[in-house]
């Protein structure tokens, strides 16, 4: 049975300048930027954290959630032999991810995140909470390794929390 009436929520619209979606929300503005994420690990977490900010249209063009071989090859243009010889957990996938992202959905930046959240997938040289995170603009292009010892949705919140720390710092870098 659906009730009627209204829903309640527990979202605040006014949030703090402080929280991160909100700092992003800012300076993409501030810059005329816009963003494209791509997100393996974390299935959309980032993507969701920044449209839970009121006018994130204005700056957030949308999210690919890849988690396949195949998805991130087709969707996001990543090499097939990228992926056979680095793995999806990789510098050199995330950023041809972020490149990916970018250009698909025509952005200014493009962020990715790949990982191996758990509690399996681990294996020899590449633990479980791997991470690795991805950003291209378009001269510059960087990728930033992880291992978080969390569960698997602590690995998730972790890795996502942290891309959008980078995205930070390189918004505030420019």
């Amino acid at each position: 049975m659906v009730p009627r009436g209204k829903i309640q929520s527990s979202y605040n619209s006014r949030m703090p300048e402080e929280v991160l979606e909100v700092k992003i929300g800012a300076l993409l503005r501030k810059r005329g930027l816009s963003l494209a994420v791509a997100e393996s690990c974390t299935g959309g977490l980032v993507g969701h954290r920044i449209t839970n900010v009121p006018g994130s249209s204005d700056y957030f063009v949308g999210g690919i959630v890849a988690y396949s071989y195949e998805a991130k090859e087709s969707l996001l243009g990543v090499s097939w032999d990228t992926l056979e010889k680095n793995g999806a957990v990789s510098r050199e996938t995330v950023i041809e991810m972020a490149r990916g992202a970018r250009r698909a959905l025509m952005a200014d930046i493009g962020m990715a995140v790949s990982g191996i959240a758990g509690p399996g997938g681990g294996m020899p040289g590449k633990p479980v909470g791997l991470t690795w995170i991805g950003l291209c603009v378009e001269d510059f292009e960087e990728a930033w390794s992880y291992a978080w010892e969390g569960d698997r949705i602590q690995n998730k919140e972790y890795s996502a929390e942290q891309l959008l720390h980078l995205l930070v710092d390189y918004l505030q870098g420019l």
